[in-house]
């Protein structure tokens, strides 16, 4: 289970995964999951 320690006042942007790094810094990667399907050609 998760564990809030701090607010640290970061505006989080749509599409991104935040975490905490091995140095104890916040980083943020982009999500793999929800992207828009391309429309297939005939």
């Amino acid at each position: 289970m998760a564990e809030k320690v701090m607010k640290c006042g970061i505006k989080k942007e749509k599409g991104y995964l935040y975490f905490i790094d091995k140095n104890g810094d916040i980083s943020r990667a982009k999500m793999a999951r929800g992207r828009k399907k391309s429309k297939k050609r005939k």
